[in-house]
């Protein structure tokens, strides 16, 4: 059975993001097809789109190697997060639909319930499928699509730490989901520009970045199988 270039790269870029391929080990076609169940056609396609986002990158002599980000890129990539989230709620408020309310308030009265109940485990989980489904609602494909790979890319790069006081943070996207609702576009900026900020002090760069590791290193690829 023929399997999409864009499911091999999906399984891919969660395994670089879970540090199943190390930063800076070499990602021979060979080895990922053999590892995926796949031809080199799908992995030679889902290497280059990896490229173009910025996860892999190739090196004269050694080929398709997981990129190795700086402390500065990791940086930056919070720092473009806290300006394009405000964004997409802004626009979400304008453009939001009915299904995309429904989904935002069940996501919301989860967060809230589970945040009260002292139930923590699944809190980040909610909280990416609320900002993955504001993002949504801005009714714009490409900024949804910047935002869910600035969404991995941080995941590969940090570790968040759950929030010190998860009820206030439930509370926060309460917030931002009236203002959404009720068709508000400033004050669902607002209150997005706050929230990501202060979501930000809650990531710590991985060991990896902190000790600065050479960008020509190189590591054989660990198995893993497939998923999504």
């Amino acid at each position: 059975m023929s399997v999409p270039a864009h499911s091999v790269c999906t399984a891919i870029r969660d395994d670089i993001v879970a540090g199943v391929h190390e930063r800076g080990g070499r990602l021979t076609e060979e080895l990922l097809a053999r590892r995926y169940g796949v031809s080199r056609v799908p992995v030679r396609e889902a290497l280059r789109t990896l490229e173009a986002e910025g996860f892999v990158v190739t090196r004269r002599h050694a080929g398709a190697c997981v990129a190795e980000p700086t402390e500065q890129e990791a940086a930056d990539l919070l720092e473009v997060r806290t300006l394009l989230e405000p964004l997409a709620a802004a626009r979400a408020a304008q453009r939001r639909t009915d299904a995309h309310l429904k989904v935002l308030r069940g996501l919301v009265r989860l967060g809230q319930e589970r945040s009260r109940g002292g139930l923590g485990e699944d809190l980040r989980s909610l909280g990416g499928w609320f900002h993955e489904t504001l993002a949504q609602a801005s009714g714009s494909p490409g900024l949804s699509a910047l935002l869910t790979q600035l969404r991995h890319k941080i995941a590969w790069m940090y570790v968040v730490e759950s929030p010190a006081a998860p009820v206030e943070s439930w509370s926060e996207h309460a917030a931002i989901l009236d203002a959404v609702a009720r068709r508000d576009p400033e004050r669902a900026r607002a209150l997005t520009a706050a929230h990501a900020e202060r979501a930000t002090a809650a990531h710590r760069l991985r060991p990896a970045l902190r000790a600065g590791r050479v960008r020509d290193s190189q590591h054989a690829v660990n198995t893993v199988s497939l998923r999504n």
